[in-house]
């Protein structure tokens, strides 16, 4: 879906939205990165549920599927849906990503992922702000970044059968070029969403919102873990 601000509201009023809506969405980006970090730590403290979450296949790929449904739940039915679900639908996917990627404490170095995860918020913020501030459309930049997220997965789905390094290398340097590109758009989309959105109608979509940039950061921050995490002996 796409927002075009309308020419005739007031200045005053329009930044006044701008701020109030972007407030909400990145408030609510930054609590679902905190449960996820929590829920993370807490099962990566767990060897009875890191043990659970290795063994269980089947458990490992029902909680992707759901994460995925919920994804696409809140998608379709943002325009119907009630703040209050679109807010727990949205902490329990946080805690869902959470649960499935706790094994990167098994995987990688403390100091590789708190590493990773500074590089990924110093990149993700001056996206975002350059996406926010900029008078040059990003749309087309928007476009072509989604058509190279369909190639990196493909790419990655390849890769399951392949298990060749190079390509897991060249898909890591495309996923932080893709995820880059798309947290700029994003910032410039919802910044336009937020002057074109009714009255009475912020709620649902700032959980919405902060879904996307959520996906974005969290995105970046794997992809450069992979590309640069030092990895446990």
């Amino acid at each position: 879906m796409s927002w075009n601000a309308s020419s005739y509201v007031p200045a005053d009023v329009r930044d006044t939205r701008v701020t109030a809506f972007l407030s909400r969405v990145y408030g609510w980006m930054f609590l679902g990165l905190l449960v996820t970090a929590g829920t993370a730590v807490t099962v990566a403290s767990s060897p009875a549920l890191i043990k659970t979450l290795i063994l269980n296949r089947g458990l490992f790929w029902v909680m992707i599927f759901a994460q995925l449904g919920v994804v696409i739940y809140l998608s379709v039915r943002v325009q119907k849906m009630a703040p209050a679900t679109a807010a727990i639908l949205f902490l329990l996917y946080s805690a869902l990503v959470g649960v499935t990627t706790s094994t990167i404490f098994l995987v990688y170095t403390g100091a590789s992922i708190v590493s990773s995860f500074v590089i990924a918020g110093g990149m993700f913020g001056a996206m975002a702000v350059f996406g926010s501030l900029t008078k040059r459309s990003l749309a087309g930049v928007g476009q072509f970044m989604f058509m190279g997220l369909i190639g990196l997965i493909i790419a990655m789905v390849v890769n399951i059968f392949l298990f060749n390094d190079m390509l897991s290398f060249v898909i890591s340097v495309v996923g932080v070029v893709v995820f880059t590109g798309l947290t700029a758009w994003d910032a410039q989309r919802l910044k336009q969403m937020a002057v074109a959105l009714p009255d009475g109608r912020v709620g649902a979509y700032a959980v919405v919102g902060a879904l996307s940039l959520y996906l974005d950061f969290i995105n970046l921050f794997f992809f450069i873990l992979r590309l640069m995490g030092g990895r446990r002996n």
